[in-house]
């Protein structure tokens, strides 16, 4: 079914043994610095990678350079999903939001190389790129019908599925950029939510104190997507921060 490791990306750790062997002498590690960019407009993908922590941001530009985050994608996934499918190019930006100590990279000629060679490598990543669609369409949804509060409320509880602890570093005018909002709007929800207990927020920090709280206060935003993930490649955060790659009694889509 797939090897487990903590220290993995959870989409690597899903590929057989056999699989993993064909791909690994082609990684190498980057440096998972704020603001490194994966994938530019309508520019030929290089590379894809897999990050090992910390956070990248898929962003749609809606017009001019107003910018709205299309997705996230931290160490349960990889960035290039539009190579997994065939293409060699996407119309959005992928950089790194949130930064960590690595990420692993593959060239994307590799990767369809190896895909052509063995196509369970790819099947196993399209699970990946239908759980991410999933959680794009959502936030479409939650963009055009959730309150401010409670698209904040998600948009924090997915940031908080990614990364280890309840600590949280990020600006208002960043999750303001994310959330295609005015920066004032921002600043009332966090203290909306702050009034309830969910987080504390300070500049440049925002803890989570009440994560089923925040759950609830998404209003339905939240979840939906997240089941897909641990359907399609058996993923879902503990809530002690590491990450489990198979949870008892599910069963999520095999591969070879």
């Amino acid at each position: 079914m797939g090897r487990s490791s903590d220290n993995e990306n959870h989409m690597l750790s899903r590929l057989s043994s056999t699989d993993y062997a064909r791909l690994k002498p082609h990684l190498t590690t980057v440096r998972f610095d704020v603001s490194r960019t994966f994938e530019e407009p309508n520019k030929p993908i290089k590379h894809v990678c897999f990050p090992l922590d910390g956070l990248v941001s898929v962003v749609a530009f809606t017009s001019g350079t107003r910018q709205s985050e299309v997705g996230l994608i931290g160490r349960e996934g990889m960035t290039g999903i539009n190579v997994v499918m065939g293409g060699d190019r996407s119309p959005h930006l992928s950089y790194v939001q949130v930064p960590g100590q690595a990420g692993l990279r593959l060239s994307a000629d590799e990767l369809r190389e190896a895909m052509r060679e063995r196509p369970t490598i790819q099947s196993c990543f399209l699970h990946f790129a239908q759980a991410f669609m999933t959680q794009a369409t959502h936030t479409a949804v939650a963009n055009g019908r959730g309150k401010i509060e409670e698209r904040l409320a998600r948009w924090l509880l997915m940031v908080h599925d990614r990364l280890s602890g309840n600590e949280l570093n990020l600006t208002h005018e960043f999750i303001a950029m994310m959330l295609n909002v005015r920066r004032a709007g921002v600043t009332e929800a966090l203290r909306g939510l702050t009034d309830r207990g969910l987080i504390t927020a300070k500049r440049g920090q925002i803890v989570v104190t009440d994560r089923s709280g925040l759950e609830e206060h998404a209003n339905g935003l939240y979840g939906i997507p997240e089941r897909e993930y641990l359907r399609l490649i058996g993923w879902r955060p503990d809530r002690s921060g590491r990450f489990s790659a198979r949870i008892p009694g599910s069963q999520p889509s095999s591969h070879s």
